[in-house]
């Protein structure tokens, strides 16, 4: 990715993936039904409520592996997932799940075929409507790390474990993207950074 004056890192190396006022190398995905409304409003990323699935797919380049991502988000309507990041692990894709089936589980989706309602890294977490949350998610070869407002949510040993996407649109989402489900989510300050081996 070319990077402009704007994108270059900052002291601590973030790099931003959201100007703030377009898409930018963001882009729709095109999930299958009736798709919520993407657009970028008062510097913040916007997910209406689709029907199942909305989202945006980073087409830019982007590390494979080393890498944080973070971003603040809020659920703005409905009682599901609204800012479910799918992120590159190497030759594979995973998506970290956040208020999926029903609102208050959050995941990693898939460790070993397993969804994150049905694997060691399934916790519950209540999100309030309207709220910022931070979000901070990390990978390295041997491990993915997250983080909801610095407080640890996911620590996961993958070496010799199977990361995948549970099977259906999602994939749609790879290598980098964001998807709500029947629920309207908001996205700004979305940045990434490389970590030094």
């Amino acid at each position: 990715m070319a990077m402009t004056a704007a994108a270059q890192p900052n002291s601590a190396g973030w790099r931003p993936l959201f100007d703030g006022k377009t898409l930018g190398p963001w882009r729709e995905t095109p999930f299958h039904g009736g798709a919520g409304k993407v657009r970028v409003a008062d510097g913040v990323l916007v997910l209406g409520a689709g029907e199942p699935l909305t989202g945006v797919t980073w087409t830019g380049d982007f590390p494979r592996t080393d890498y944080e991502i973070r971003l603040e988000a809020r659920r703005v309507l409905g009682g599901d997932f609204f800012a479910s990041l799918t992120f590159p692990v190497g030759d594979s894709y995973c998506t970290w799940v956040l208020g999926g089936w029903g609102g208050d589980i959050v995941g990693l989706s898939s460790i070993d075929g397993w969804d994150a309602s049905d694997n060691e890294t399934r916790t519950y977490f209540t999100f309030e409507n309207g709220h910022w949350y931070g979000l901070r998610l990390r990978v390295t070869a041997q491990r993915i790390t997250a983080w909801i407002d610095e407080k640890q949510i996911v620590n996961i040993e993958i070496a010799g474990r199977t990361v995948g996407l549970r099977p259906g649109d999602i994939k749609l989402s790879a290598p980098l993207g964001f998807a709500s489900y029947n629920t309207a989510g908001e996205l700004r300050k979305i940045e990434y950074r490389t970590i030094a081996k």
